[in-house]
């Protein structure tokens, strides 16, 4: 029997901050402590990497904490933040639009953080305030906007940071969430010396010999339902063992089904834990990726999305298969 992913409630209620009062809350606060999602891509690590680096210019102290391991092809900004403990008094999470994508640090902070940077048009509220804008195409033009009003200085390490983001949360800018801002956002980027062709090798044009195996692998259990407007993928932990490969080099996975003729929804299932598997939904009009992880559970964007099921493989694929036949049926 499928056993349901348990969900962490808080009493909080949360305030909404615009774009002054963000900043406003960040001049007078000190010692913070950023939290990035579990499995970090280029948006939540750009986001926190940037405003750590920005906040420190300004004499504040900055530590970063995720539940998973940082990929070493982020290191071209990772690297130039000291990331050391510190006394942390003010909790902030970026690019996290529910407490449970913290991973295992979801419980250690439940009820903690005081701030939350978003731009996930289905944040849960989770925090004592949020600033979201659901329009940003990335979270890092939320960063982006902070680091112009408040304002913190900008250096090639921090743009480089802020141009990641804008890069991997819009498919190097092919994605519909593009807008004339997100463009405008890069350009001032440029300006500060980035190396954009570098950045664009390292997140989509490099892999390792193992990956490449696991992408084999993947591709081999493909399946397709629905006359071909549905496609699974699965990563199981077995496939990670033999090619040598982690959660880290799963990051872009769930992208191949979207190159596919005729899918209107690719799925990539990852398994984490015997029973636990974390679920990436791709979706093209008129499915809706974030309306089908909701009532699984999870939440996202229209066209990406995702979601935490427990169960047997077999389980997870019949309830998420159910929940798509709903929607195009719809």
């Amino acid at each position: 029997m499928m056993k349901k992913t348990v969900k962490i409630v808080t009493d909080s209620v949360c305030e909404e901050l615009d774009l002054k009062q963000t900043c406003r809350f960040l001049k007078e606060k000190d010692n913070f402590l950023i939290l990035c999602h579990a499995t970090p891509d280029g948006d939540t690590l750009g986001s926190a990497y940037a405003l750590a680096l920005g906040l420190t210019t300004i004499g504040k102290k900055c530590m970063i904490k995720c539940a998973d391991e940082i990929p070493a092809k982020y290191s071209y900004f990772t690297k130039a933040f000291e990331n050391k403990e510190i006394e942390y008094e003010t909790v902030i999470a970026v690019d996290v639009a529910d407490l449970q994508l913290l991973g295992n640090l979801a419980e250690v902070f439940v009820g903690k953080i005081d701030l939350c940077i978003d731009h996930h048009i289905s944040n849960t509220r989770f925090a004592d305030r949020l600033y979201l804008d659901s329009s940003a195409a990335a979270n890092c033009e939320c960063i982006h906007d902070i680091f112009r009003h408040f304002p913190l200085p900008l250096d090639t390490v921090s743009a480089s940071a802020i141009y990641t983001g804008l890069s991997t949360d819009t498919g190097s800018f092919k994605y519909s969430n593009v807008t004339a801002k997100t463009h405008l956002i890069a350009a001032d980027l440029y300006s500060y010396d980035i190396n954009a062709a570098e950045i664009g090798r390292l997140m989509y044009d490099t892999k390792s010999r193992g990956r490449l195996e696991l992408e084999r692998m993947v591709l081999d259990s493909a399946e397709f339902h629905f006359d071909g407007k549905c496609m699974l993928l699965t990563a199981t932990n077995e496939m990670k063992e033999k090619t040598g490969c982690n959660d880290n080099d799963l990051e872009g996975v769930a992208v191949i089904s979207r190159s596919v003729e005729g899918v209107l929804a690719g799925i990539s299932i990852k398994q984490k834990e015997a029973d636990t598997y974390k679920v990436s939904v791709r979706t093209y009009p008129p499915l809706n990726a974030s309306e089908i992880c909701k009532a699984l559970g999870g939440g996202g964007h229209v066209n990406a999305a995702g979601c935490s099921l427990t169960g047997t493989l077999q389980e997870v694929k019949k309830q998420i298969l159910d929940v798509v036949e709903k929607n195009l049926e719809a």
